[in-house]
């Protein structure tokens, strides 16, 4: 395998990075010899089971750095952007920022039986799903971490413009997402910063298997797909690393469909 990122002080920060598609691409970076910075939110049953997963990252020999805290508080992101200038020093510099993350809520519009989807609820999950992705962009661009060919990458999905059932308020997060990503790469491009997000086909991950009636969409999707079956973590993170290299430094405001095909279909 190639390295091609071993020895250019690059760093990848990654938010939600101990499960899914987040897991995935700091496992691929860092096996083209990329350093690994993981922002994640996990319980103490979860430590064990992460742990390990860190270790198969550091196994490749690479830098790595790991937060155990909620990304969304001011104070958490000042800190630890504080604690990564030492860190980084004078040579590294953040090559690519990658926001998954996955907290939102999943209630229905209507319903006797559950709770509803409130505007908190709103709130709560586009902050998080979306909102979130500006703040650290920002605040990594204050802090002048980020390398002079720097690239952002956000996760959506086909929910951003198809209607599931308890779906609403990660749909709206999706959405909003989009449009942040689309203004970063047009504000922030002058300073050699390029966002793209990735529109992922059905992936079963943990996050999905929260949506009442995966299984009916992970059964339509398999129909549906020109392969034939789901996409998998390693599918997306394989397009994350495509768009950190040097040639792709002329792609900037997409969406990208990542799905082999099942959005055409």
């Amino acid at each position: 395998m190639v390295r091609e990122f071993k020895n250019k002080n690059y760093w990848a920060l990654i938010l939600g990075g101990s499960s899914g598609l987040g897991l995935a691409t700091a496992k691929k970076l860092a096996a083209h010899g990329m350093n690994i910075c993981i922002i994640h939110r996990n319980s103490r049953t979860q430590e064990a089971e992460i742990a390990s997963e860190f270790e198969t990252i550091k196994a490749e020999g690479i830098q790595f750095k790991s937060y155990n805290v909620d990304a969304f508080k001011v104070e958490k992101r000042t800190q630890i952007i504080s604690e990564l200038k030492p860190i980084l020093g004078s040579e590294s510099r953040i090559r690519i920022l990658v926001h998954s993350v996955a907290k939102g809520n999943l209630k229905p519009m209507i319903s006797e039986d559950n709770p509803t989807l409130k505007t908190d609820d709103f709130n709560l999950t586009i902050n998080a799903m979306a909102i979130s992705l500006y703040d650290w962009s920002k605040a990594i661009f204050e802090a002048k971490l980020f390398a002079q060919d720097a690239r952002i990458i956000s996760f959506t999905s086909e929910g951003n413009t198809k209607a599931w059932k308890h779906y609403a308020a990660v749909s709206a997060a999706k959405v909003t997402l989009e449009a942040i990503t689309r203004n970063i790469a047009l504000e922030f491009a002058p300073f050699g910063i390029k966002a793209n997000c990735i529109q992922a086909g059905v992936t079963d991950t943990a996050s999905l298997r929260m949506i009442p009636g995966s299984d009916q969409i992970k059964a339509h999707s398999l129909k549906r797909n020109p392969h034939k079956r789901l996409t998998q973590p390693e599918d997306v993170a394989n397009v994350v690393y495509l768009l950190s290299k040097d040639e792709a430094r002329w792609i900037n405001g997409c969406v990208i469909p990542v799905d082999g095909g099942e959005h055409i279909n």
